[in-house]
């Protein structure tokens, strides 16, 4: 394996359902499906749904296909735990919860049912020890349709750097659809927002990197960091600026701490990875 693949691994949750996409489910799960047989399949990693769309999602699927699902709880997770075990045939295997404070991520848990990961979506970076402490998953909101959606390049650094020091596992979402930090359009609407996007390539080598150690204040600048040719991808290892990971320390990042992102376009991050030659 090289590192390059060990960091893009089942990297990225199609979340088409989800803004600036806001596909239809007959068109989520048709683009899903299409992925799945793609050259690029190993990219793939779970389809996210809202569980209040399961059923509308059991019409559309392919019956069998076995496919992972992530899904999204609302207000009353009480009901939606109940819903989902009327799923039993779907393999249904995270849920991502939004949090605002302790005690509400210690009661969440104590009710999941075992096999059920669960993903808390918190703004509070001192909250990742709670998180830790109940055996589940972080979750940080990397962007959204507005410029003002995404956090400064600190918050995030702050994030990665608590998720690696309690060894609080996390995912992204939002706002990474290109490899490396770049000014774009933030929507697909003509006269939308632009604005400065974060790379998943950037987040996801600083987690690998805050994982062996790298500090916040030089996570920030990595985050910030818009050129390819500041990192270099080699037979054993990828380096930015003098930190290196290898191949072994990639691939136990990408599968025990830094798992995965959601995004509502697979085709261009795959199609930005081939233009860089990563592909």
């Amino acid at each position: 394996m090289t590192p390059c693949r060990a960091l893009i691994e089942s990297l990225i949750d199609y979340a088409g359902l989800f803004p600036p996409s806001a596909l239809p489910m007959a068109k989520a799960v048709e683009l899903y499906s299409r992925y799945k047989s793609s050259p690029e399949e190993w990219i793939l990693g779970r389809f996210v749904v809202p569980v209040a769309r399961l059923d509308e999602f059991e019409a559309y699927a392919p019956a069998n296909a076995g496919w992972r699902l992530s899904v999204l709880a609302g207000a009353n997770l009480e009901a939606d735990l109940e819903r989902i075990a009327r799923f039993r045939r779907m393999n249904i295997d995270v849920i991502e919860i939004k949090a605002s404070d302790a005690a509400q991520i210690e009661s969440a848990a104590r009710r999941l049912p075992n096999g059920l990961t669960p993903y808390f979506e918190v703004s509070d970076v001192a909250l990742i020890e709670t998180i830790g402490r109940a055996g589940a998953r972080a979750k940080i909101r990397t962007g959204g349709i507005t410029p003002e959606a995404f956090p400064e390049a600190g918050h995030i650094a702050r994030f990665i750097g608590a998720c690696a020091r309690s060894g609080t596992p996390f995912k992204a979402t939002a706002g990474l659809h290109h490899p490396l930090r770049c000014y774009r359009a933030l929507t697909y609407s003509s006269g939308g927002p632009s604005g400065w996007m974060y790379g998943f390539l950037n987040v996801f080598i600083a987690a690998v990197l805050a994982r062996m150690g790298l500090a916040e204040a030089d996570t920030i600048p990595l985050l910030l960091e818009e050129s390819i040719e500041a990192f270099s991808f080699g037979d054993g290892s990828i380096t930015w600026r003098g930190h290196a990971a290898t191949t072994n320390d990639i691939a136990a990042a990408r599968s025990g701490f830094a798992i995965s992102f959601g995004s509502c376009s697979f085709e261009e991050p795959v199609n930005d990875l081939r233009a860089l030659h990563l592909l």
